[in-house]
């Protein structure tokens, strides 16, 4: 609260002679460095000093105008790109610093003149730098690197005019911020001249346009990749345009065509022209193959059923063989009578004939007079065994 009431004191206390920052031109990117030189401040750290520009005797800057501090430089810029509407005026902007560390406050006043350039740029490349913040593309070291890369290799015919139109952080132009603080923000900048767009420009286009249906493709690497990156630039090539009113795309055989300045239309497609789905080979693909599929399986199983059935019936009838009964004698160890077989089937009325069992053979107590069950006494007891030590001699 302390130091937003100090910016408004310094802003009406403002009253220095103004700073002239020279001429900048219409759709041309400018940029001004705030430090704490331009208040003579030349002492204590860079980073305790704090900046608030506005349009003089208004709260905010203009809308093409931008500010933005860099906590790596410890500096402001001031930067933006003058429309036509301004062509002719001076815009005068203040500027109040505040010192936080006793909180001395001071203000200058600046202006600056938008000139008009004989010709406007009409064709611009559209190109987004991954590597990069916007304070680090702003040295004019590497934006004469980008621009060398136009003007030598892709971009011949714009040498005499090739200018920065726009440039902005990718995150306040909607980007994310990146995951890890070490990763960079990016920059989306924009390249533009009068001259006509070159070939290799032209082909570059068709090469990345199946990409445009994808927000960002940094994987891709490209015909021109080694120059771009042997000038220290990381392109995403899925947001790489060109963008003009004499860009011709129908370039055949690789030679360069005049082409005539018109404004690119967007014609509608005819009803005749639109595609149309035929569903039945693909319902046909969906039900019959994975139909055929189940009734193999169907079948394989069956078979393999049947067959396993098969052998255990073959192994149960051989398995099945004739079991005879044998009663042996209690005294001399030796069989005296063979019984029924198991195999063969009980008649009642003629067990009596078929088994060689005594005929003192006897009914069950309590078992059914209809289905009456015979079976041999048991053995008789020998009365002449003695018992010692309850053991049986």
């Amino acid at each position: 609260m302390i130091g937003k009431f100090l910016f408004l004191v310094a802003y009406q206390l403002c009253t220095a002679d103004a700073l002239n920052l020279g001429r900048v031109y219409v759709s041309e990117l400018f940029s001004t460095k705030i430090e704490p030189q331009m208040f003579n401040w030349t002492f204590g750290r860079p980073e305790q000093f704090q900046y608030r520009p506005s349009l003089k005797g208004y709260p905010d800057l203009p809308s093409w105008m931008r500010y933005t501090y860099s906590s790596e430089y410890y500096a402001g810029y001031l930067y933006g790109t003058p429309p036509l509407s301004y062509a002719g005026r001076e815009v005068q902007i203040e500027i109040v610093g505040l010192n936080k560390l006793n909180y001395e406050t001071k203000c200058i006043t600046t202006q600056l003149f938008v000139d008009n350039k004989h010709q406007s740029p009409v064709n611009t490349v559209q190109m987004k730098i991954d590597n990069l913040n916007w304070v680090q593309l702003m040295d004019p070291g590497r934006v004469e690197n980008l621009k060398n890369i136009f003007r030598n290799d892709l971009w011949p015919e714009s040498k005499k005019d090739l200018h920065i139109v726009f440039m902005e952080s990718a995150i306040k132009m909607g980007g994310r911020i990146p995951l890890r603080p070490q990763q960079k923000e990016g920059v989306i900048i924009h390249l533009g001249s009068t001259s006509p767009f070159s070939a290799r420009l032209i082909d570059l286009q068709e090469e990345v346009k199946p990409l445009y249906k994808i927000t960002t493709c940094s994987f891709k690497r490209t015909s021109v990749q080694t120059i771009i990156e042997n000038a220290g630039f990381k392109m995403d090539w899925c947001a790489f345009r060109i963008v003009g009113n004499s860009k011709d795309l129908s370039k055949a055989h690789g030679s360069e065509k005049s082409t005539s300045l018109k404004q690119d239309r967007w014609e509608p497609m005819a009803k005749s022209e639109v595609p149309e789905r035929n569903y039945i080979d693909e319902l046909a693909f969906v039900i019959a193959i994975p139909g055929l599929i189940l009734t193999l399986l169907v079948a394989l199983l069956s078979a393999v059923l049947c067959f396993y059935h098969d052998k255990i019936d073959e192994s149960i009838k051989g398995n099945n063989a004739t079991v005879q009964m044998v009663q042996y004698s209690p005294e001399t160890n030796q069989p005296i009578t063979t019984l029924k077989s198991l195999k063969e089937p009980i008649d009642d009325d003629h067990s009596s004939l078929q088994s060689q069992s005594p005929n003192n053979s006897y009914r069950v107590d309590g078992s059914p007079r209809t289905n009456s069950t015979l079976r041999p006494r048991p053995p008789p007891y020998k009365p002449n065994s003695t018992y010692k030590n309850g053991l049986t001699i």
